[in-house]
C-alpha cells in the first residue's frame, strides 16, 4: 500500500467572483452553484492543502457601477458591495460545512453577529488547524476591488499560489 503523496502546495488562496454564486448570468444566489463551489474547495482541502477563499459581491452589488446607475456616493455602494460580500461567505460557509469540513469567515467589516473580524494571526492559526477560511469584506476600503483583497490577503496568509 502506497503512502499518499503531500500536496506541492501548502498553502492556497483562491478568489471567488460573486458571479460564481448566481445562475448563469444572474443575480444573487443560485443553491446548486454554492453547493458546487463548495464541493470543489473541499477536494482542495482534502488533499491536505491549507484553503483560504476571498470572496467577491458582484452578484448583488457592484460599487462602481451601483454608484453611477442609483447616483448614490461611491463610497457607500463599494460598502454595500463589502456587505454583499459577507452574504455569499455565508452561503459558501454552510454548504462547506454541509459537507463536513470546518470553517470561518473572516471579514474586513465588522459584522460581529455573524463572522469574525480578520485579523492575520487569527486567520493563520485557523488554516493551521484545518479549517477553511473565507474571507469577506474586501480590504475594508472603499475604491479597492476583491481582487486587490485577494492579493494582499495571499500576502499576509503567506499563501504558495
Amino acid at each position: 500500500m502506497s503512502v499518499p503523496e503531500r500536496p506541492r502546495i501548502k498553502r492556497a488562496l483562491l478568489k471567488l467572483s460573486g458571479e460564481a454564486f448566481a445562475e448563469e448570468g444572474g443575480f444573487g444566489l443560485d443553491p446548486q452553484s454554492v453547493k458546487y463551489l463548495a464541493s470543489e474547495i473541499v477536494e482542495v482541502y482534502k488533499v491536505g492543502v491549507e484553503t483560504a477563499v476571498v470572496i467577491g459581491g458582484g452578484n448583488f452589488v457592484r460599487g462602481d457601477a451601483f454608484s453611477r446607475e442609483a447616483g448614490i456616493e461611491p463610497a457607500v455602494a463599494h460598502y454595500m458591495g463589502m456587505l454583499a460580500t459577507i452574504i455569499n461567505a455565508l452561503a459558501l460557509q454552510e454548504a462547506i460545512e454541509k459537507l463536513g469540513v470546518f470553517t470561518r469567515v473572516m471579514s474586513a467589516v465588522e459584522a460581529q453577529a455573524v463572522c469574525e473580524t480578520f485579523i492575520r494571526r487569527r486567520a493563520l492559526r485557523h488554516l493551521e488547524k484545518g479549517r477553511i477560511v473565507i474571507l469577506a469584506g474586501g480590504t475594508g476600503n472603499p475604491f479597492f476591488t476583491t481582487d486587490t483583497a485577494a492579493a494582499l490577503r495571499a500576502q499576509e496568509l503567506n499563501a504558495d499560489v
